[in-house]
């Protein structure tokens, strides 16, 4: 079996796992049947399995159904935060029922994870996933302070971009090479590749943000319809004049939903642009990282997701 059907069968089994152990309570049976309907791209799963693949344990697809879980509730609760209707191309959990079923479901599956965590035993992984849990909340904390604020720093954004997004992607690879004894020169080397990719995933989430692609499962327009400072807005405004610069920031600070035509400066002004350097700067860390990997066929799936992240339109 190739490389590829055999990470397609090992999704399939995460995808089992998942949905095999329901609560019989109807609400949760409901709610959590919906969430799971839609298989999504398991990246942050893939990611793990790929990390794990070096020597097969029992408990390889429980701790990818983990990482997956872990993934899910941040965004039933992100849909929560940020008053989003749609996930995945279908209503989201808040919208269809209310906010407290968003936050409690999402609770829900945050300790089925934690419980798998404990049935998994080893002390590392949970010491990697605790942390990372945190930091991701810290995050998305972090994030408030992007809302309208004109003085974000590059830094700031990229601690953004790392927490909320980089440090799953990290904590994947990690606890995946962990759970396969692998040694540490790997362990390091596709921790630090899923981490790169991890955020350069998220720049291109910020850029997706701003085109009229309508595949890519979720509004458009909607950072800048919540006032979020992202990459495309931020260097678009560092580079405006000071006409342009109170344009922008009405635009930031509307209540009035954004249309395609009210993006046109921020691409005029080489935000997208600037954007796409930065995602190709993240891109070359992570093929790097990936071109320590000794392993050939580790190594090549590293690079496939690298790729393919860098090139995706939804």
């Amino acid at each position: 079996m190739n490389r590829n059907k055999k990470l397609a069968k090992d999704i399939k089994l995460v995808e089992m796992f998942i949905k095999k152990d329901i609560s019989k309570e109807k609400t949760i049976s409901g709610l959590y049947q919906y969430i799971f309907k839609s298989n999504g791209k398991k990246i942050r799963a893939r990611l793990n399995l790929i990390a794990s693949s070096k020597n097969i344990n029992k408990n390889r697809i429980k701790l990818a159904s983990v990482i997956e879980l872990l993934h899910t509730a941040t965004l039933i609760h992100d849909d929560v935060v940020d008053d989003s209707a749609v996930r995945r191309g279908s209503k989201s959990v808040n919208k269809l029922w209310t906010n407290s079923h968003g936050v409690l479901i999402g609770d829900y599956i945050y300790s089925k994870a934690f419980m798998y965590m404990v049935d998994i035993g080893n002390n590392k992984i949970l010491n990697e996933l605790a942390n990372a849990t945190n930091d991701i909340s810290q995050g998305e904390l972090i994030q408030l302070d992007a809302i309208q604020n004109l003085n974000i720093t590059l830094q700031k954004l990229k601690k953004i971009s790392y927490y909320k997004t980089g440090r799953l992607f990290e904590a994947a690879a990690k606890t995946g090479a962990i759970n396969s004894n692998a040694n540490q020169a790997f362990i390091s080397n596709i921790s630090e590749c899923a981490k790169n990719l991890g955020i350069l995933f998220q720049i291109k989430d910020d850029m997706l943000d701003y085109s009229n692609n309508k595949k890519i499962g979720k509004p458009v327009f909607q950072d800048i319809n919540e006032g979020k400072v992202t990459y495309p807005f931020f260097y678009a405004y560092k580079k405006a004049n000071t006409k342009e610069r109170k344009i922008l920031k009405e635009l930031l600070c509307s209540s009035k939903k954004v249309k395609s035509i009210d993006i046109e400066l921020i691409k005029d002004l080489g935000g997208l642009k600037k954007a796409k350097q930065l995602a190709n700067q993240y891109y070359k860390k992570s093929i790097e990282c990936a071109m320590k990997i000794k392993n050939l066929d580790i190594r090549e799936e590293m690079i496939e997701l690298s790729n393919n992240a860098l090139n995706r339109e939804k």
